[in-house]
């Protein structure tokens, strides 16, 4: 299947303000592309791209005072597969681990494992490791947190989503990658385009979706708290420790967000 997909996003700032944006595919998609992912600005201004440390595409730009429109469409192929189930997947002991996992076991802004260790302990001690333990994460998850646009939070824990029962995906992939790293399980945060692609359609507007990995056998498996289901056209854009690591815009000062709009719709 072919996917158009990008987004609109309009900032107004009072002065002129750094930002560090994380808006692009993810270099492990750009072969997919079948047009260019191309930021762009309205006015036009520079941008320095790099890769962070988590290998994501970044920008680095100085919004101007005043309103900074940035954009991109472009299309990309997806193989029109659902995620991948692999339910015989090990969990392997911490010393048989690759050493670029580990990181992605410990607690993290929104992943506090210190808080919800005991938590994850006593709900999920004697369930099979591996892929049942991360679906029984999952189920969890799933039922525990009701989903709500206007519950949406930039502050919301996963500590503060178990205790509240409320959220949105971000939340949702909080929740279980801390219960997965608390359980041993190398899990991280995964933020892109996810279109209603075999599903019905979502009455609300588009918006960027998270989900999470977890590192199971010799890879790295997708796993979706919030729809807890296999899904097909995910389009990833970064990957970190949690939501501080792929925030979208990470701003250094005053910016008023004016208008958000996302598109990911299948090319027919």
């Amino acid at each position: 299947m072919k996917i158009r997909a990008g987004y609109e996003i309009i900032h107004t700032c009072p002065k002129p303000t750094p930002m560090i944006l994380t808006l692009s595919v993810h270099p492990s998609r750009v072969n997919d592309l079948e047009s260019v992912d191309r930021m762009m600005f309205d006015p036009p201004i520079p941008a320095n791209t790099y890769h962070d440390s988590f290998g994501n595409f970044c920008h680095v730009i100085e919004a101007p005072a005043g309103q900074l429109k940035i954009h991109s469409d472009f299309v990309i192929r997806d193989s029109g597969k659902p995620d991948l189930v692999a339910p015989g997947a090990v969990q392997h002991p911490l010393g048989d681990l690759p050493v670029d996992t580990l990181l992605f076991l410990l607690g993290s802004r929104y992943c506090e494992t210190d808080r919800l260790s005991n938590v994850a302990w006593n709900l999920f001690g004697n369930v099979p490791k591996g892929w049942p333990l991360v679906q029984a994460i999952c189920d969890f998850v799933h039922g525990h947190i009701t989903f709500n646009y206007a519950h949406a939070s930039p502050l919301r824990t996963a500590f503060d989503a178990y205790n509240e029962r409320r959220g949105v995906c971000r939340d949702f992939a909080h929740l279980a990658v801390t219960l997965c790293r608390c359980m041993n399980i190398p899990a991280r945060y995964c933020t892109g385009y996810l279109g209603d692609f075999g599903v019905p359609i979502d009455v609300n507007p588009m918006d960027f979706s998270a989900w999470f990995e977890v590192y199971l056998g010799d890879r790295w498996y997708t796993f979706d708290a919030r729809h807890n289901t296999q899904r097909i056209g995910r389009i990833l854009m970064a990957r970190g420790r949690d939501a501080t690591d792929v925030a979208i815009v990470t701003s250094f000062g005053p910016a008023t967000l004016t208008s958000f709009k996302v598109v990911s719709d299948e090319v027919v």
